[in-house]
């Protein structure tokens, strides 16, 4: 850290924290996985490793970006959305893994520098979400948190299933 630098503390620092946890727990699953592996789905569902470390950067990023007042990136959804939880071909372990850290780079600076964590900016019409309701950057990162943990969950549940390798315990 240089001496212009300043250590985030408090609440940000707790939140990035938290979050940072999860995100290793997720790839840590990965670990030591070639792309055929990473890409099976030996449960009950249809979701891998790779899909899982896919679908959470694409969901990272377009919270973030919500976050950020970017109202538009919440639009998507439609034909290709199963493609979102799975590897393609061509695409690899690696560089899904590389394109997560990109965005986990991307959240936590943009989590450092926001002026305020209350700012908020109302959801897009879904049945999810209640009509009218307006999430903060708070909630957004509080909601980035659960998605990640519980999609670690998942992905030490698929990893376990494979070789018998486990993130804890």
């Amino acid at each position: 850290m240089t001496t212009t630098e300043k250590a985030l503390t408090g609440e940000r620092a707790d939140l990035l924290e938290t979050l940072a946890k999860h995100r290793f727990f997720l790839t840590f699953t990965a670990r030591e996985l070639t792309d055929e592996q990473a890409a099976a789905s030996p449960a009950a569902s249809a979701l891998s490793i790779g899909g899982l470390i896919k679908h959470v950067t694409a969901m990272e990023r377009k919270w973030t970006a919500f976050a950020r007042g970017e109202r538009e990136s919440m639009a998507g959804g439609g034909s290709g959305w199963e493609d979102g939880f799975r590897m393609l071909p061509g695409e690899t372990l690696a560089g899904l893994i590389e394109e997560y850290e990109a965005v986990a780079r991307e959240t936590t600076a943009f989590v450092e520098s926001a002026p305020d964590l209350d700012a908020s900016h109302p959801l897009p019409e879904a049945p999810w979400f209640e009509p009218g309701a307006r999430w903060s950057v708070r909630r957004v990162l509080l909601h980035l948190i659960a998605e990640t943990a519980q999609h670690a969950g998942h992905a030490d549940i698929i990893r376990e299933t494979l070789d018998g390798a486990k993130s804890m315990g």
